[in-house]
This record gives C-alpha cells, sequence and structure tokens, in this order.
C-alpha cells in the first residue's frame, strides 16, 4: 500500500486565490495515483496521497525564504 506526500506551497495558482483548489487536489490525487499504477501496478484502491499545502513563509529554496528568491530569480531575468 503505497502513500505518497504531495507538498505545495499555499498560494494558489491564480492571484485571487490563496490555496489549491479542490479540483486541483482531485486532480493531483488521480494522476499521482495512475503514475503507480503504470509504473509499480499498484491498485487505485490500495494507494493514498496526502496533500499538504505549506505556508508560503515555510518554503524556501536556494538558501532564501521562497518570496526572496522568487525576486532574486526576477531581477536576474530582467
Amino acid at each position: 500500500m503505497p502513500i505518497v506526500t504531495v507538498q505545495v506551497t499555499r498560494e494558489g495558482t491564480r492571484p485571487d486565490r490563496s490555496s489549491v483548489t479542490a479540483q486541483e487536489k482531485a486532480a493531483i490525487i488521480a494522476g499521482v495515483s495512475q503514475v503507480l499504477l503504470d509504473v509499480l501496478n499498484k491498485p487505485l484502491e490500495s494507494t493514498y496521497v496526502v496533500i499538504e499545502e505549506v505556508d508560503l513563509d515555510n518554503w524556501g529554496w536556494g538558501g532564501l525564504p521562497t518570496v526572496h528568491y522568487r525576486a532574486k530569480r526576477a531581477l536576474l531575468a530582467s
């Protein structure tokens, strides 16, 4: 029985939203479950998918909080 945890930032996919929608979460669950079926032959009924939304302040990479990292990349791109 596979258990997969997917972490996403809690910011939504558009500026007017602050989280991932129920429809987007359903699509993530379906997609991840299908990959495990296709690759490992694990039945859909035995695959658990957990989605964790992480506040943007609690997420970072490149040694920086996400907001600062994105601002740095935006400056470099311009």
